[in-house]
């Protein structure tokens, strides 16, 4: 199909559930990318136990087309070696880069391993990339990686690279992190285009792939079938002159008290300028402070989210913790049966890793009463209006927007303003699953 580049997903050519001693067998020497030029494909003799590094090289030279793929890979080391583990060797999660002359050109080593007891941390982080003359160059890291400031952010930021592959074996948790969800946060955040290859597999909630740029997705997820599919798009190349939002976003907090004075963008900023100078961020009468919802307690995600309903056609609603608070207001073109919730959670995450989230998330619930509210939901079918912003406290805001089916939208504005961060929308393209503002405050995890 003309493509010329590829990306594989992770653990697609060993599969899972091995031990250290189990995967043994499967791994591949691979010496570490900067030793030196090396073609697989022409030169097999220079190491040993490369079969699958050689069988890639091979595929990437054959056809023609630069080549990304995720395999176990093992290291010797000496028992000197205060890391070395008791077994005489590291054995790593590693993408690999070949050009499309079969040339082995990055290898990367996963650094932030989730439950994966048959691999080592690296001693120090990867920062892999590898230049390609049809976009420049693309940086790599693997699934867990992208929620960590090591090496993903770093590797983003120290150089300033536009285009990412990621290949994953991501299991899905809704409604904040989908495999789909995220992965389009995440280019969005930044600015970027990435590639990112997932496993399918069902039944381990592994599914969503896609080619995702700032502004368009080509996405696949699909829980009912076994099939996988091969995304196949065209897009813009991103040049390194492109700023990204968190560096817009730096700036505006640099000029904060200037932006009420030059804003001229939607009447909700002026609005909440306003505010600003009122002293009164969520805007409410007295009057209004009588009727508003009652704050209620419910686990999503692992988290205990304080949250407030969304009653009626069209409100303003605020919910704090901690230091943030979150406000929305919301229009909705019909009254569905359907509850929905504004959330906020200001804390360490500690189930499946551990973390520092600040998330503002308005959310389906999965049924009608409160304790339904953060549970898994797929389907929906409220179109609703909102703008939906928070006092973040970091920088590094990734801003979600599911609707039913899972299924993807675009923002209509987002950014900062006055130390508040803003996502809006008017009438998604589906029901509403999840708009979300999911902040990750590295220095606290």
């Amino acid at each position: 199909q003309g493509a010329q580049i590829i990306v594989f997903p992770e653990d697609g050519i060993h599969g899972f559930n091995f031990t250290r001693s189990s995967i043994y067998p499967y791994l591949d020497f691979v010496p570490h990318s900067h030793s030196g030029k090396w073609n697989p494909c022409r030169e097999p003799y220079l190491y040993n136990d490369t079969e699958v590094i050689q069988r890639l090289s091979c595929m990437a030279l054959k056809n023609k087309i630069f080549l990304v793929a995720n395999l176990g890979t093992k290291q010797p080391c000496e028992h000197s070696d205060p890391r070395c583990p008791s077994d005489g060797r590291y054995q790593f999660n590693t993408n690999v880069a070949f050009a499309a002359d079969g040339a082995l050109l990055a290898t990367y080593r996963k650094h932030n391993l989730y439950f994966e007891y048959a691999f080592d941390t690296p001693p120090e982080p990867d920062y892999a990339f590898f230049d390609t003359p049809f976009a420049g160059k693309f940086g790599m890291f693997t699934c867990f990686d992208i929620l960590f400031f090591e090496p993903a952010v770093n590797l983003i930021r120290q150089y300033s690279l536009k285009q990412i592959v990621y290949p994953t074996a991501w299991m899905n948790q809704l409604p904040l992190l989908s495999a789909v969800e995220f992965q389009q946060a995440f280019a969005t955040a930044f600015n970027i285009n990435i590639l990112a290859a997932n496993i399918h597999h069902p039944t381990l909630g592994m599914t969503g792939s896609g080619i995702y740029t700032p502004v368009k997705s080509f996405i696949y997820h699909n829980m009912e079938s076994y099939g996988g599919k091969l995304i196949v798009a065209e897009i813009p190349v991103i040049t390194a002159d492109y700023k990204t939002n968190l560096e817009s976003n730096e700036r505006f907090r640099e000029n904060l008290h200037d932006s009420c004075r030059t804003s001229t963008s939607t009447s909700l900023d002026d609005e909440v300028c306003y505010k600003e100078q009122e002293e009164t961020p969520s805007g409410e009468s007295e009057k209004g402070k009588e009727q508003s919802p009652p704050s209620f307690y419910a686990e999503m995600m692992y988290d205990n989210f304080t949250f407030v309903p969304l009653w009626g056609e069209k409100g303003e609603l605020q919910v704090c913790a901690n230091t943030l608070c979150c406000y929305l207001n919301y229009q909705r073109a019909v009254l569905t049966e359907e509850l929905y919730a504004l959330g906020v959670f200001d804390g360490l995450h500690t189930v499946h890793g551990t973390y520092y989230v600040q998330a503002c998330a308005l959310v389906k619930c999965g049924g009608l009463s409160f304790s339904t509210c953060g549970q898994e939901v797929t389907d929906a079918t409220a179109l609703i209006d909102f703008q939906l912003w928070g006092n973040m406290s970091t920088p590094y805001i990734f801003p979600l927007l599911l609707t039913s089916g899972v299924t993807l939208d675009f923002a209509d504005h987002m950014g900062w303003k006055n130390n508040y961060y803003f996502l809006s929308k008017n009438r998604t393209s589906a029901g509403l699953l999840t708009a979300a503002l999911y902040g990750r405050w590295y220095e606290k995890d």
